[in-house]
């Protein structure tokens, strides 16, 4: 079998790199930065440590930060409209994965405008042309959309979220800066995180995993879970917030490239329909589905175990697995993430539209062990 794998062309992690910014635009050619973000990043004054940087070293630049948290087909169109106004030559992203999305949608359509429609760039889109240049700077530790190539969209028209899977997408430089982190409020610092662990168990047994993304999602499950809960507990601690930062980023580098499964299936009709936050819907879904894909993947879950810190030599297989879902839901628990639909507004009625949802979602068929709606349905059920 051959597999692929894609990354950025490169990266820059620790405390302060955004300061390698001047260098880089310099080294790329480029002029004027078009920086895609979000309205709370600049009232927070997030956004400002980086355009200090581009401040400093005399690089012009336009702010563009009308993006929403489950971001949208009309602020896609908006952005691309406010990008060719700009007179810019690359787009620097600033945020989670709302930013990031948007300005990968942004930088995907300028250049292949017979997808201008948005609603075409779902699933495995054929487009000829690398995105215009982007330099991504996360501020969550979640999503790692600064190094995959899928982003998601809402088609706000239809009530979905449409995943897009592009290698032209990917932008060209990453910068991990977890400075850029360590005023995130605890309850999305919880949520992101719990984001990064649901990529990185869903990456490790979904059916494109092998041994190069195995590696890479092990050590995120690792550090994940040696650094979440000190940085939810601790904002300011700083091997925390750039533990997490790290092990987002290596989680991100090995679900790109092979995919995910049905928690993600579940979780995107939540935030389309209902706007659920991401990381929460998928961090609520994450234990009670585990347990249905455990006799699929029981080795693995042993993996999980272990890098957890719950496995015990005497222990049989299944009982390494079991404690690795119990570990999965007790960190869950700890970090304050909601455990029922119910909490966060969800009603019986709404479970089988949101069931048809899942079922059609783009990361569903990569689970490791088949799904129909029924079944779907029974699990929304379990957690509601």
């Amino acid at each position: 079998m051959i597999h692929r794998f894609i990354l950025n062309e490169v990266s820059y992690f620790g405390p302060g790199a955004r300061e390698v910014l001047p260098q880089e635009i310099s080294r790329l050619g480029l002029h004027k930065a078009f920086v895609a973000t979000d309205k709370d990043l600049i009232k927070f004054g997030v956004a400002d440590k980086v355009l200090d940087v581009l401040k400093k070293a005399n690089i012009p630049f336009e702010v563009f930060s009308e993006i929403k948290p489950n971001p949208t087909v009309s602020n896609v169109k908006a952005g691309v409209k406010a990008f060719a106004d700009s007179g810019a030559d690359f787009i620097l992203a600033i945020g989670g994965g709302s930013s990031i999305d948007t300005a990968k949608a942004i930088g995907i359509i300028t250049n292949n405008p017979d997808f201008s429609d948005v609603v075409s760039l779902e699933g495995v889109a054929d487009t000829k042309k690398k995105s215009v240049p982007i330099i991504a700077l996360p501020t969550t530790a979640g999503t790692a959309a600064e190094v995959t190539i899928n982003y998601v969209i809402t088609d706000e028209e239809n009530h979905k979220k449409m995943v897009c899977v592009d290698p032209n997408d990917i932008p060209a430089i990453a910068i991990v800066d977890a400075e850029l982190m360590y005023t995130l409020p605890k309850g999305l610092t919880a949520a992101t995180g719990m984001d990064a662990l649901t990529h990185a168990i869903e990456g490790l047994i979904t059916k494109g995993a092998w041994e190069m993304s195995d590696m890479f999602e092990i050590k995120a499950i690792e550090m994940i879970n040696r650094y979440l809960e000190t940085a939810v507990n601790e904002p300011s601690n700083a091997d925390a917030r750039n533990g997490m930062a790290v092990a987002q980023y290596i989680a991100g580098m090995a679900f790109s490239n092979v995919g995910l499964g049905v928690v993600h299936g579940m979780a995107h009709p939540l935030g389309a329909i209902f706007d659920i936050p991401h990381g929460v819907a998928n961090a609520l879904l994450l234990p009670t589905i585990m347990e249905y894909n455990m006799p699929a993947a029981v080795d693995k879950y042993v993996d999980i175990a272990k890098a957890m810190n719950v496995y015990v030599p005497t222990m049989t297989n299944e009982e390494a697995a079991q404690a690795a879902v119990d570990a999965v839901k007790a960190l869950s628990i700890r970090v304050g993430i909601p455990q029922t639909l119910t909490q966060i507004g969800i009603k019986e009625a709404d479970l089988d539209r949101l069931a048809d949802a899942a079922f059609a979602d783009v990361c569903t068929p990569g689970n490791p062990r088949e799904v129909s709606k029924e079944i779907i349905l029974d699990l929304y059920k379990k957690v509601l």
